[in-house]
Parts: C-alpha cells; structure tokens; sequence
C-alpha cells in the first residue's frame, strides 16, 4: 500500500513538471520543426538528425515554456485560463520550476550542439532567448506589439528543423518563418479579443486593452490579408506545387471569412471559433507543404 501510494505520488510530480513545459504549444512548436526537416531534402531525412533534433529543440522549447511559468505565475494565478498552472497552485515551488527548466533546457542545447550541429543548438538558443527573455520577460509587460515583435521567436521552429538537417539557413526556411510570424498575430489577437477582461485585470497591455475592441479587430483582418498574401508565396517561388496551392486558397478562404467576420459582427463565441481555427490552419498548411513537397520529388 506505501509502495502503490508512493508511486502515485511521484508519478503526480512527474505530470506537474510535465505541464510546466506547455506540451499543447511545444507540440505545435515540434510539429513544425520536424516538417522542417523533411522539406529540407527531397529526399529521407538523415535519422540521426531527426531523432535528436527533434528531442533537442523540444526539450528547449519545454524549458522556454517553464520559464514563462515562472516568470508569470502571479498573473497565472488571476487569469481563468492559467491558474490550474502547478506554480499558481503550489505543486511545485519557484527554485524547483527554476532546477527543471535549467536541466532541461542545458540537456537539449548539449544534444543540439554535440549530436546535431552547432548552428542549431546557437539559433535554438537565440530563440530561447528571444521568448523567455525579450518577449516573456521585456516586451510582454510592455507594449502591446509585444506578440508581433516577440513573435519572431514563435516563427523559428521550422528553421531550427531546417538547419538540423543542412546545416544552413536558407530563403526557402526563412519563408516558414515568414508563414508563422505573419500568422502569428490574428491567431493570437483572436484570444486575446474574448480574453481582455482578464488581460485588463492583471494589467497586461494586450492590444485590446490599450487600443480598444475595434482596433484589434481592424488589425485582425489586415494581419490575415497578409498571410494570405505570405502564403502564397512558396508556390510563386516554386518552393512547392499545385497541391499546396489548392490547400492553401481554401484554408485561406476560411481564415479570411472568419476575420472579417470579426471585424464586421463581432462576438466572443466568433473569436474563440477563430482561434481555435488558426491553430488548425497552421497544422494542415504544413501537411500540405510536405505532402506537396513529397509528391514532387
């Protein structure tokens, strides 16, 4: 009974360090990290680069996303959608979260730098950098075009996946990031939208709250007529073909319908739908590249 008792005990441990690392986002993060890769080569990826490549960057992005936790689990700890969060609740103490995410963390960039390349494991670093310091830390509390600038961050993985595998950066990767940086803020201006109540609350300059509903929901629908307009790119570089191209003008279409939506007939219920979308969105127009990129070579 005291074995079965402390075995549940640890395992609950194990789950709250778990969710410090936000596997929800890390997953999206590693996804598009790992299509990356595969567009990288017309061909297999090398194993070896798959393998820890895509351990490397998550274990960094999980430590990144614990920092977060840390740095704001007073404001966690107000908000409806954070405060479950283990810091917030008391299931692990700030020196422990603090232990975790430099373990974790040192252990991807030693299996970026040492198994993969050093390129990598520096540009993996830099946007660790970029999201738990600049964006988390100096640009969230700040201004409220913290999510644009600080987004920069968010649009590395593919690129990370894309040097694991060559060893360089190059423009058909810097195009992935483009995708990601410009979807970036209506996927989450959307949240932020039916969320501005409790932005306001805990005194995060989140758009909505310093420039107003109408404004967001304007810049909304000239941030999606911009993605729109980086999406189609990869298949005016020939970077990928007609399937693409076809996936894209419908997830496009849908996109588009739901930020002017927004902007004309606004209701809550209207942007959690989008912002659930978005997520989506991001998913299958990813498929689509290397199920295009596959096909065609």
């Amino acid at each position: 009974m005291a074995i079965s008792l402390s075995w549940q005990q640890t395992a609950s441990r194990v789950q709250q360090f778990y969710r410090l690392t936000k596997p929800r986002v890390v997953s999206l993060i590693v996804f598009t990290a790992f299509i990356g890769m595969f567009l990288s080569v017309p061909g297999a990826v090398p194993i070896n680069a798959l393998i820890f490549g895509t351990l490397g960057i998550a274990l960094v992005a999980g430590a990144a996303a614990a920092v977060n936790c840390l740095v704001e689990q007073k404001i966690d700890g107000v908000m409806a959608r954070t405060r479950g969060r283990p810091l917030p609740q008391g299931e692990v103490s700030s020196p422990e979260t603090f232990i975790f995410l430099a373990v974790v963390g040192g252990t991807g960039m030693f299996i970026l730098y040492h198994w993969v390349n050093p390129l990598t494991m520096w540009l993996t670093l830099a946007t660790f950098v970029g999201y738990a310091i600049i964006y988390t830390v100096i640009l969230k509390p700040l201004t409220p075009q913290n999510i644009v600038i600080g987004g920069a961050s968010g649009a590395m993985p593919p690129v990370l996946g894309w040097t694991a595998v060559t060893g360089e950066v190059s423009a058909d990767a810097l195009l992935l990031f483009l995708i990601i940086f410009a979807w970036t803020p209506p996927h989450f201006w959307a949240l932020a939208l039916y969320r501005k109540l409790e932005y306001a609350k805990v005194g995060m300059p989140m758009l909505p709250v310093t420039h107003g509903d109408q404004f967001t929901r304007l810049h909304v629908l000239l941030y999606t007529f911009i993605l729109c307009a980086v999406t189609l790119m990869p298949y005016a570089t020939k970077m990928s073909g007609l399937i693409y191209l076809i996936s894209v003008l419908m997830l496009d279409a849908v996109f588009m319908y739901y930020a002017v939506r927004i902007y004309v007939n606004y209701s809550d219920q209207l942007a959690r739908k989008a912002f659930r979308y978005s997520i989506f969105y991001l998913a299958v127009l990813f498929v689509a590249l290397l199920v295009d990129h596959y096909i065609r070579f």
